[in-house]
This record gives structure tokens, C-alpha cells and sequence, in this order.
């Protein structure tokens, strides 16, 4: 008897667990959040072409549907957004939360040296807002620049919705050997801060990738060379860091453990042996050669070509170019011709976040040689796919998270709209709207 009864309670409670399911079902299903958006231009980042009096209709964090004219269904919140220019988020594939700028080696070394790493991750927070308010929705933020793994922290923080900021993929620790980034120049007798994680030898190179990965990195970087200089070529050249062993053990480990290697590169020499490596992406890269670029085109490796006449971050210095970008802009047009997967980035945090919005850089590409509709591509489209979510944003169309932003003008014509953004949403929640 006892075990019919005992039975027959469990019955009875699974029962009422099911109801219980279904019930929260219903009511989560009720309390779904539904916005349209009226678009008097869309550009979805799919088509060539600009969609006129587009409703984009958004249900929690997700785009349900695109549409040219038609109307809003009834009871649903409307954002008229229709004498102004919709386009997908943009992404920011490279940049330093957790840095406010090392124009000089003093910049760098204050930070340091003089602001604890809960300071400088505070600051980050603010860094993140201002950057989702200029209408970056994601970022992926490569190194901490001697802050750790805060960089996982504050990631976290924007997603369990603590603070706002752009969906964010990080990198923690910067890699070079023993010896070769800042801080240095400091007594010996001194322990100061260090800017990386130094990593020697193919064991110790598995181990830190091992180490990273475990404390939250998305990916891993990695700084292939140092000591930049021109020769009778009129190449670029570099000093190389890492041995080919070594830095073959870091990218082979990275990828083993399902996750990507970006490379710090500036000269033909570090770039030419990141690639021998396998990296996925070559950062900075101005000592590009036609062989590198030909290189790069056909192992599809994306270059995150940042502006060329701002500072690398804890370098202190780049060197001198003419206002139309010298032998940088050479190397990008060809580039570009050898259809080279260019992702916007910005090296923010080697300038500080309040002085620069990060957007000028849409108008550099577009100098460099970029149409404005390839520049707004390489900010939005390329990214989503180097950071493997294309199935989710970098377009706008159903399915993909409702990360929208809004500008008065018209982009196409004056690219520098994009530098003054009105309006953003980012997963089905409006973070600004001064759009009139």
C-alpha cells in the first residue's frame, strides 16, 4: 500500500511539474517583448542595394522579420525611424578596454604602474558604454595590457546584463618571451608590472595557452615581432620574436582546445612568420608584401588593419606618413584587389576612449580605397564571420540578434555619418535614441 501511495504521489508531481512548465511557457510567451522598427533607409549588409521604408520587427533580443513597407502589427511598440538610415551594429575587432591610451611610454607605464587593476577595470566599464553608444554592439578586445583576466570579468558583467557594453570576445594575456615588452628599462631590483605573460619554449608555450583558456580567453595573441625598421628594399622589416617551434606550439594548441590566435605583426618579417604558424589573424600588418598579401588571400587569413598614423599599443611610437597613407594604403589596395578578408579595427585604448570615436575608422578604409558599402561590410559583416557568429549578427534578417543602429544621413554618400550615430539597439533593447 505504501508503495501505491508513494507512486502516486510522484505521478501527482509530475504532473504538476508539467502543468507548472507549461504555465511559465505561456507566461514567458505573453510577456514577449515586441518592437517595430519603421526604417526610412535599410542597409541589411546582405543586398548592394538600399532598402526604402523597411519594418523591421524585433521580438525579445531576435529580428522576426524584414519587409519593405507594409505595417506594424497592432499593440506593438513602434520606433519611427523613417528619416533615417538603419544599419546592422558595428563590430570593433580590435581594441584594449583596459587601456586609455600610450601615446608615450610614460602613458603606458602610469597606468601600470600608478592605477590598480579594479581602477582600471572600472574605467573599462566606462570605456564599454561609450563605445555601444557610438554603436559598436560587439568587440573583440585583445589583451589586457597587464590587467589579467579583467577583461573575462567585464565581458561577463555586459552579458549577465550588470553593465551595458558591446557583446564582447577577449583575449586576457598577450604572449611574448622573456624580455620584450613593457614594462622595461627599470632596475633590477625593481619587480614592476608586466604588460604580458611571458612564455618560453614549446612546453611553456602549450602550458599558457592551456592557463588562458582555462581563465576564460577566446581567443590568443601573441606578439610576433618587435623592432621595426626600413631597408634598402623598402620593406618594413622586423625583428621576430618567437621561435617557428614555438610559435607553431601556441597556435596548434589554441586550435586543439577550439579557439583562435590573433598575431601582433608590423613588419614583413613577423608578419611571414605568423603565418608560418597558422595564425588567423595578422594584426596591424603595415610591412605587408605582395607575396605576404597573396599569402594571406589564399589561407584566408583576416587582417585587422587598424589606421596607420595612431601609436601601437605599448610601443610609445609608429612611424611618420604622408596624410594619404604612404606605402599603408598601397598594401591595402592591393589587398583589397586580392579580396584579403579585411575586419575593422581600431587599436582603441592605444588613445584614449574619450577623445576618439572609434568610427573615424570607417572613413580611413573608405580614403584607403574601400566603397563606403565595403567599408560598413569590413565593420559588420567581416567581423561577425571572423568572430564565427554570422549566424547571429553582421546582418540584419530574420533570426539574427537585434543589434540595430541608426544615423541621420545617408552613409553611402558621406561616410562620416557613421561617426555620428543617433540611435542603438542592441539585443531587442534601446541603449540611445536621439533620432528626430
Amino acid at each position: 500500500m505504501r508503495g501505491k501511495l508513494l507512486a502516486a504521489l510522484v505521478v501527482i508531481g509530475i504532473l504538476f511539474c508539467v502543468v507548472g512548465t507549461g504555465q511559465a511557457q505561456e507566461k514567458e510567451k505573453a510577456a514577449a517583448k515586441r518592437i517595430a522598427i519603421r526604417a526610412g533607409r535599410l542597409i541589411d549588409g546582405k543586398s548592394d542595394s538600399v532598402l526604402m521604408n523597411a519594418l523591421i520587427l524585433v521580438e525579445n533580443d531576435r529580428i522576426v522579420s524584414v519587409s519593405a513597407g507594409g505595417t506594424a502589427p497592432a499593440g506593438v511598440e513602434v520606433v519611427d525611424l523613417s528619416k533615417a538610415t538603419v544599419l546592422p551594429g558595428f563590430v570593433d575587432a580590435h581594441t584594449h578596454l583596459l587601456l586609455n591610451g600610450d601615446i608615450t611610454s610614460e602613458d603606458y607605464d602610469v597606468q601600470l604602474l600608478k592605477q590598480s587593476i579594479p581602477y582600471r577595470a572600472i574605467l573599462s566599464a566606462r570605456n564599454a558604454r561609450i563605445a555601444l553608444e557610438h554603436g559598436f554592439t560587439a568587440m573583440r578586445d585583445l589583451e589586457t595590457e597587464g590587467a589579467m583576466y579583467a577583461d573575462v570579468d567585464i565581458k561577463n558583467a555586459i552579458a549577465n546584463g550588470e553593465v551595458p557594453g558591446p557583446r564582447m570576445q577577449v583575449a586576457t594575456r598577450a604572449m611574448t618571451p622573456t624580455g620584450m615588452y613593457p614594462l622595461l628599462g627599470y632596475s633590477w631590483e625593481l619587480q614592476v608590472p608586466k604588460g604580458v605573460q611571458y612564455v618560453d619554449g614549446v612546453d611553456g608555450a602549450r602550458k599558457a595557452v592551456r592557463e588562458q583558456v582555462m581563465y576564460g580567453a577566446d581567443w590568443i595573441k601573441y606578439y610576433s615581432d618587435r623592432k621595426y625598421h626600413f631597408e634598402g628594399d623598402g620593406v618594413l622589416h622586423s625583428m621576430v620574436n618567437f621561435t617557428d617551434e614555438e610559435a607553431k606550439a601556441i597556435v596548434d594548441e589554441t586550435h586543439r582546445l577550439g579557439k583562435k590566435v590573433a598575431a601582433h605583426a608590423i613588419g614583413s618579417d613577423g608578419i611571414a612568420a605568423a603565418l608560418r604558424a597558422g595564425v588567423d589573424t595578422i594584426e596591424h600588418g603595415d610591412g605587408l608584401t605582395d607575396a605576404l598579401i597573396d599569402e594571406m588571400a589564399r589561407k584566408g587569413v583576416y587582417w585587422g588593419a587598424d589606421d596607420y598614423g595612431r601609436g601601437v599599443c605599448g610601443t610609445g611610437a609608429r612611424w611618420e606618413l604622408d596624410e594619404d597613407g604612404g606605402f599603408g594604403k598601397t598594401a591595402f589596395q592591393k589587398a583589397l584587389k586580392k579580396n584579403v578578408k579585411i575586419a575593422l579595427g581600431t587599436d582603441a585604448g592605444g588613445f584614449d576612449w574619450k577623445e576618439l570615436n572609434q568610427a573615424k575608422e570607417f572613413g580611413y578604409y573608405v580614403n584607403y580605397g574601400m566603397t563606403p558599402l565595403q567599408a560598413i561590410r569590413s565593420g559588420t559583416v567581416v567581423p561577425a564571420e571572423l568572430l564565427g557568429w554570422s549566424d547571429k549578427m553582421g546582418t540584419i534578417e530574420a533570426g539574427k540578434w537585434a543589434d540595430l543602429v541608426a544615423v541621420s544621413g545617408d552613409p553611402l554618400k558621406d561616410i562620416t555619418e557613421l561617426e555620428r550615430v543617433k540611435f542603438v539597439m542592441k539585443g531587442g533593447v534601446v541603449f540611445k535614441n536621439e533620432a528626430h
